[in-house]
């Protein structure tokens, strides 16, 4: 039976206040407040809400129906501060048992690319959030902006998950389909899903586009397209932004309703609904996918040039993991807090002078005017944030020393986690040791009790039979 595995995106960056020049060493705080909360209410109150609520009446209706979300860190932040009802949803949703929350990067991070120790640290704890907020350890990886590449897959793996989601790149794939499951060469345990671009983008781009050949899409129109793929095929993966429904494509298009009709036409024609964790759990791969440079969702190119294409974007991605090693080592919450928003690619994508297909720039979706207003931005934040982690590690550390620094350190933590096992220990024996010493006392106090009243009779009675000899005298 052929399977769709529908799977939702959500993230929304920490946005950065103008911060000028004269700001730094004087203003350690970088964000639009206002910004923020404004456009995530907005996009929640048209998108995010309405969405998953439909949702959930698709799950109550339609019991063979199931999906994914993923959303990322920063993201959850700024939904518990402003928008804390969709939290409330999400709960709902995840509480039906067939809501997938998929992992990934914390700060929507290009940190996979650059410095493996932050990409795993970043998966934890976007893990940790996700077990403290919906109960659930996720099973299925998805990395920022789905880029994956076969040196990643092994870290992956060694991280406890499953399976990976990405980009059924055409450059990647050839005459091979998305359609199916796939294990990664470089770690054949890994499964790889892959996201159908056309079928997905027939919704998230093309859906309200009057000019478009096959406008206007329905929901039976769209089931027919799928249930005609080859038999064979396994899967189909639709990959999207939660923001393709209510704000890329508003209510009025009808979107909504071409959601919730989509199960009722899977059903028609044997068409099921699985998640990503039912797909590599059950589906076994076709075969190996070997994937040598990284690739992403983006763009026609669907590679990593959105966030990394011109020298701005180099230089600020490489000004920021300089300190990297350093803010691993400082304790200060406000700096590292400050470290994952900063980490957030958007900061790049607003630096990019690339052209879309469409003829549109990425300055589109942007809050700069250019994209070089973006990168002074950034720049201005980025030398007051490390002015503030020089003051914890000074940059005068030669990097070989800093590593020997913390291998010391690191070193030292675990010689004293040792030593502060073995205390626990010997206090445990200490106490079990005194437990058993009282126990005993209490056993031998009643025999010798016993043995001091059995000398007692026999005195009394000696001394008795003394007296009465006496008395016989």
């Amino acid at each position: 039976m052929k399977a769709i595995c529908f799977y939702f995106q959500i993230h929304q960056p920490f946005r950065l206040k103008r911060y000028r020049f004269f700001d730094i060493g004087n203003d350690h705080y970088y964000y639009d407040d206002f910004a923020n909360d404004d456009i995530l209410t907005r996009i929640a109150q048209r998108s995010y809400i309405p969405a998953a609520e439909t949702l959930l009446h698709m799950l109550e209706t339609y019991p063979n129906f199931r999906c994914a979300f993923s959303i990322s860190g920063v993201a959850l932040e700024q939904l518990e501060q402003y928008v804390p009802e969709f939290i409330d949803i999400m709960k709902k949703l995840i509480a039906t048992g067939r809501v997938e929350i998929l992992g990934e990067t914390y700060a929507h991070s290009l940190s996979s690319l650059i410095d493996p120790e932050e990409f795993a640290n970043q998966v934890r704890v976007h893990d940790q959030k996700i077990m403290s907020l919906f109960g659930v350890k996720p099973k299925v990886l998805r990395n920022t902006e789905l880029i994956y590449c076969d040196e990643m897959a092994p870290q992956i793996l060694e991280l406890s998950y499953k399976g990976i989601i990405t980009e059924g790149a055409k450059h990647i794939l050839g005459w091979k389909s998305p359609n199916y499951v796939y294990c990664a060469a470089s770690a054949p345990k890994l499964k790889i899903l892959l996201r159908n671009a056309k079928l997905s983008d027939d919704i998230s781009r093309r859906f309200s586009d009057s000019d478009w050949e096959a406008y206007p899409l329905t929901a039976d129109k769209y089931i027919d397209w799928i249930a005609s793929t080859p038999q064979e095929e396994q899967i189909i993966n639709l990959f999207m932004n939660l923001e393709t429904f209510g704000e890329f494509h508003p209510r009025e298009t009808g979107i909504f309703q071409f959601l919730e009709a989509l199960p009722y036409f899977a059903q028609d024609r044997g068409i099921e609904f699985v998640t990503p964790t039912d797909a590599v759990s059950r589906l076994k791969p076709v075969g190996e996918l070997s994937i040598l440079h990284p690739i992403s969702w983006a763009d026609e190119a669907r590679d990593t040039s959105a966030w990394l294409g011109n020298k701005l974007q180099d230089e600020a991605f490489q000004k920021l993991y300089s300190v990297a090693e350093r803010v691993r080592l400082c304790e200060d919450r406000r700096l590292k807090q400050d470290w994952y928003y900063l980490q957030g690619s958007d900061h790049l994508f607003y630096m990019s002078t690339k052209h879309l297909a469409d003829g549109a720039a990425h300055s589109t979706f942007s809050p700069y005017e250019t994209p070089f207003q973006a990168f002074t931005n950034y720049m201005n934040v980025l030398a007051d944030f490390i002015v503030r982690v020089e003051e914890q590690y000074p940059l005068s550390i030669e990097n070989e020393e800093l590593n020997a620094l913390l291998t010391t350190i690191r070193n030292q933590e675990r010689e004293i986690e040792t030593l502060n096992k073995e205390v626990i220990s010997m206090r445990k024996n200490i106490e079990h040791y005194n437990e058993e010493h009282k126990l005993r006392e209490k056993a031998e106090a009643p025999a010798e009790k016993k043995t001091k009243k059995t000398a007692a009779r026999k005195t009394t009675r000696k001394c008795g039979t003394k007296k009465a000899a006496d008395s016989k005298e």
